[in-house]
């Protein structure tokens, strides 16, 4: 009997965000006697109607153009966001997002971040513990690890998220574009630690611009365009059929 790790029925989000008056108007409203700065609202409807399930153990790549709403997706899986309706089932709390600056505090310093994420993420101090010179020296952060979050680069913060994402190991690991982030030697390794994590029978969905990466790290793609789903399946094929559309 197939293993579920997401169920998705009819999920639709809409953004609603204010929108302000461009330079030259706002400039203008302030000299006007007694005029108050203008703004309208703007509503995105972010996703739209979306139903799927996923597989535990497979590796699924989000993938479309700009304002697609993959990394909308992303966070809805990491509980990040909640869909305005539909159902959105994760069957797992051992959930962890790598994305830039995702999860992290600037004020608290690598070492406490580390913590902060691990158990935000359900474990243990003495778990934590035990991994603790593994994260670390994967990071390559050096010195930095015992200084304040908001004095790393953001190639630093990258290497950080990526290294307590993996060794933390959680059963559903979300990850947004950071495959192109860090040095030739950080990439060559990352690369590989993710390559571990999917064999080890991990659920593990990515948003990649980089087609190949996905074609070569996936088992299926969910092909999102303006919100909706315009195709699910094996990846190479999808992604062909991407490359057409996009031509």
């Amino acid at each position: 009997m197939t293993e579920y790790i997401i169920e998705a029925k009819n999920v639709d989000l809409k953004y609603k965000f204010i929108q302000s008056l461009n330079f030259r108007n706002s400039l203008f409203q302030t000299f006007r006697k007694g005029s108050k700065k203008e703004s309208r609202s703007k509503t995105v409807h972010a996703l739209k109607d979306l139903t799927f399930k996923i597989e535990k153990g497979k590796t699924i790549g989000l993938i479309g153009g700009n304002g697609a709403g993959k990394s909308t997706l992303l966070r809805i899986f990491a509980n990040v966001y909640e869909p305005d309706s539909g159902e959105m089932l994760i069957h797992t709390d051992s959930v962890s997002l790598l994305a830039l600056g995702a999860g992290f505090q600037n004020d608290l310093s690598g070492i406490d971040n580390i913590y902060l994420n691990a158990i935000l993420l359900g474990f243990t101090k003495t778990q934590v513990d035990e991994k603790l010179d593994q994260i670390i020296e994967f990071a390559e952060v050096g010195e930095f690890i015992e200084a304040p979050l908001r004095t790393y680069s953001s190639g630093m913060r990258t290497k950080l998220a990526f290294s307590i994402a993996s060794h933390i190991e959680p059963e559903l690991l979300l990850i947004d574009e950071v495959f192109s982030v860090g040095d030739a030697k950080f990439k060559k390794k990352s690369d590989k630690k993710i390559r571990s994590l999917i064999n080890e029978n991990r659920t593990v969905i990515m948003v990649s611009h980089s087609l190949g990466v996905i074609e070569d790290l996936c088992d299926e793609v969910i092909w999102l365009d303006k919100g909706t789903i315009k195709e699910i399946g094996e990846a190479k094929a999808v992604v062909k059929r991407y490359r057409e559309f996009m031509s």
